[in-house]
């Protein structure tokens, strides 16, 4: 694809090119050439705070891209005047873009790469997020704040991964794009990873940066993990979770929007989500399609079922309020080999009666561009993802079924707009 498609793309279904190459980013990964490496180096350095994100393992990367590439880049003017753009870094050396560096004093530029004898194009130019202060900041264990709290959407989402693994274990339960217990594989032997958050360390973590983030750009938490399908410590999974927010919420009452990422949990379990003080909740559906469902997120199909789990959704309105329930849905894999959808067009009408439904009872769902990550099941029947066309049309879609339903903007994601998003692993924000 040229970048002269992304035009057609953006002019024929009238979605702004910032969104349409964040998605082309998103789905293709980036590489970095050396001098762009060296020059991203002391910038906020790539987390991994709970998925790989990457379109290649750990082994495939130099040491300089597993420890030197970025968290997030913003796409910045160029000869195209993109307006500011942040996108989440996902590396692949054989992405057709490319980060490259200029001449000192070193500015970076964006470049998507032709064919054999084809000649490269510069996009834009590319800014990096500024390292806080407190990330390398340890706390009493000697852990850095930055394996603890790491910060994304350029500062201003603390993620709190408090559990990075998951119940769901093995290709008969895990979901079959995800690589949360793949990556802390991978992680911990490259860098300090805790697979357990204790709430006390998180409080600390979190008292230093309310101490140096004197600008206030951090202003939401989230605290994910894996699911607990049975016990942790002998809690269930919203009882192990609400520990959390009950912490930060006596440490810090309201300083931070708090937002739980966890499964679709019974009435009641809700009940202690929000009796603990989160104030939005992510029980993510992952796909609408019955079938797709079944296939791809096997254990939780097993355990709870699509019926029982949209169910879930609903009742949790009744209890956060519809605009603060906020599912996620992978986009892409519903076009994923073998089981999904042969054209884009049946793809994107599967999903929009799924953002109909949700949106028609005041429910805000949000989605993330799937990466099509090595190691997960996916991975061994899908080297490519979807077509950028099924991402562009979803863009519309979501964009005008939010506005026919006349929805607010989903609190906790700072402000919405090209030029003003920071959700950096889908556009959705760019567009409403």
């Amino acid at each position: 694809m040229t970048f002269n498609s992304l035009f057609t793309l953006s002019e024929k279904q009238e979605i702004p090119l910032e969104a349409v190459l964040k998605s082309d980013l998103l789905r293709l990964g980036v590489s970095f050439s050396q001098e762009a490496l060296k020059a991203s180096q002391d910038q906020k350095p790539k987390s991994y705070f709970i998925f790989s994100f990457d379109r290649v393992s750990q082994k495939e990367l130099s040491e300089m891209e597993k420890k030197g590439s970025p968290e997030e880049i913003a796409l910045v003017g160029g000869p195209y005047h993109l307006k500011r753009t942040i996108v989440s870094v996902r590396l692949n050396p054989d992405s057709p873009y490319r980060i490259e560096a200029s001449p000192p004093p070193l500015p970076l530029s964006l470049v998507r790469r032709g064919g054999r004898g084809e000649r490269s194009e510069k996009i834009c130019d590319i800014t990096l997020p500024i390292s806080p202060p407190y990330y390398k900041t340890p706390l009493k264990s000697g852990k850095p704040v930055a394996d603890i709290a790491p910060t994304i959407e350029w500062g201003y989402l603390i993620y709190l991964t408090a559990f990075r693994l998951c119940q769901y274990w093995g290709e008969k339960e895990e979901c079959q794009f995800c690589d949360i217990n793949n990556n802390y594989r991978q992680q911990k032997g490259e860098r300090s990873y805790t697979s357990i958050k204790e709430p006390d360390e998180v409080v600390e973590a979190l008292a230093i940066i309310q101490k140096m983030d004197t600008s206030g750009i951090s202003q939401a938490y989230t605290v994910s993990g894996g699911a607990i399908t049975k016990d942790l410590y002998g809690l269930r999974e919203a009882e192990f979770y609400a520990r959390y927010a009950e912490a930060i919420e006596k440490n810090f009452p309201g300083r931070w929007i708090g937002k739980a990422n966890v499964q679709a949990l019974p009435k009641e379990e809700v009940k202690i989500l929000k009796k603990a003080g989160y104030q939005i909740y992510h029980p993510n559906y992952e796909v609408w399609d019955k079938e797709l469902f079944k296939r791809l997120c096997p254990g939780k199909e097993k355990l709870i079922g699509q019926e029982e789990w949209i169910h879930r959704i609903l009742s949790a309105a009744e209890i956060f309020g519809a605009s603060h329930v906020i599912p996620n849905f992978v986009a892409g894999i519903e076009m994923s080999k073998p089981y999904g959808f042969q054209t884009v067009d049946e793809a994107v009408d599967s999903t929009a009666e799924g953002l109909d439904f949700f949106m028609s009872k005041g429910i805000l769902p949000r989605f993330t561009v799937w990466c099509v990550e090595p190691n997960t099941i996916l991975s061994q029947t899908n080297s490519e993802p979807p077509p950028l066309e099924y991402f562009v049309k979803l863009l519309r879609v979501y964009r005008e079924t939010f506005k026919r339903h006349k929805l607010p903007y989903p609190k906790g994601y700072g402000e919405p707009g090209v030029g003003k998003a920071v959700f950096s692993v889908s556009p959705f924000m760019d567009v409403i």
